[in-house]
């Protein structure tokens, strides 16, 4: 179910609590083309560095005054870009927390559309464009929805497994990687990902249960950019 502000019904389980960050803003970001997993960079603007440090208090936050019900933040992960590495070290200087990288939290490799606009990628691939869009077909030299679902969510169950119930684990991420984990929980189709809007550093509460076979189990879901818009 989407939680709400306030109690969790969950609370007193042994429910697994993993918050999604997605990183600040970056010069791509700024005139919204597509900054793949591909390569390392860019890194955060200015803007993107204020939003990152809203972010990590965020984080902070949670188990006190934001959030009260859940668990404090615990084990802190990165995609290895350099933009959520930034956003990494923030929270982590924020709630004292050393973050490790894990791959498979990447964003989508565009492949060939590194770096281009989603117009100018529909001038000169429009088919591909909304192949890849629905979640069929990848773009050349990149990954498709599909392929991006796959890998994110092998991660997030290591992530889950290991958790306690005693701790958030945060996971400094990207757009379509955040929203490829909110499909696959959800069980909707990659057709249906895009609809997700994720503001830069907004955060994704996501609660599980495990089954017998250690299989995580959507029970709880909270998408919010509050409180770090800028």
């Amino acid at each position: 179910m989407i939680r709400p502000s306030g109690a969790s019904p969950l609370a007193d389980s042994t429910a697994r609590t993993v918050v999604l960050v997605r990183h600040g803003v970056t010069a791509l970001t700024e005139v919204r083309a597509y900054s793949g997993g591909g390569v390392p960079g860019p890194s955060l603007t200015g803007r993107g560095r204020t939003q990152a440090a809203r972010a990590a208090d965020a984080v902070f936050r949670i188990g006190k005054d934001l959030w009260p019900d859940l668990p404090r933040a615990g084990a802190l992960v990165a995609s290895p870009m350099l933009r959520t590495l930034e956003t990494a070290a923030a929270v982590g200087r924020r709630t004292g927390r050393h973050p490790r990288t894990d791959e498979r939290f990447a964003e989508c490799d565009f492949g060939a559309w590194e770096g281009l606009t989603p117009e100018q990628v529909a001038e000169a691939w429009p088919a591909e464009l909304e192949a890849w869009r629905s979640a069929g077909v990848a773009p050349p030299g990149g990954e498709s929805l599909a392929q991006v679902g796959e890998r994110a969510w092998a991660g997030l169950r290591d992530v889950v497994g290991a958790g306690e119930p005693s701790a958030t684990t945060v996971v400094a991420t990207h757009t379509i990687t955040i929203r490829a984990l909110v499909g696959r929980a959800l069980g909707a189709p990659p057709s249906s990902w895009p609809v997700l809007r994720l503001p830069p550093c907004s955060l994704t509460v996501l609660r599980f249960g495990l089954a017998d076979d250690g299989v995580p189990t959507l029970a709880e879901i909270t998408a919010t950019g509050f409180p770090t818009d800028v």
